[in-house]
């Protein structure tokens, strides 16, 4: 027993020889906020009555537990006040497209330069695996992105 004392206190065998500390002055460091990130796994429906909990209204909003959200990165045709039919017609195409999407599994919601739109809806980028569900809708013909020029829905090609 002697000889096990002597050997973890013996500097030969293994004990760490005094390391300095390192430290680094908090003030000196940048704190920098990431964008804030919500994860959500919900099941969706068509906006019908006056109480609206998870429920797609168009292809560029929705509501989830009671805030109603603008997807930030798109625009899609108008439903409730369309200047022609064709544009209803994608519009519901389009607001379908993303009840579909949504109710496929869990996405992510993230804040961006802004956190409201005038109307006061909630504006985030939505994403499933590091895509944009937006970007999905423009693949498909069914919305632009917010910086592009309005396509005219009225126009059929």
């Amino acid at each position: 027993m002697l000889a096990g004392f002597w050997i973890a206190s013996d500097e030969r065998f293994g004990r760490p020889a005094n390391v300095p500390n390192r430290t680094v002055a908090v003030e000196n460091v940048p704190i920098v906020e990431p964008p804030r990130i919500e994860m959500h796994a919900e099941r969706f429906t068509l906006c019908n009555g006056p109480v609206r909990m998870n429920c797609v209204v168009d292809g560029d909003t929705f509501w989830l537990k009671g805030d109603k959200i603008r997807i930030a990165d798109i625009d899609a045709p108008e439903i409730s006040a369309p200047h022609c039919e064709d544009e209803k017609i994608v519009g519901q195409l389009a607001r379908d497209r993303l009840l579909e999407l949504l109710n496929v599994g869990g996405f992510s919601l993230q804040s961006g330069w802004r956190e409201t739109d005038r109307y006061g809806r909630k504006l985030r980028t939505v994403t499933r695996g590091n895509r944009s569900l937006g970007e999905m809708l423009v693949e498909e013909g069914l919305a632009r992105r917010w910086n592009e020029p309005r396509p005219d829905w009225c126009v059929r090609g």
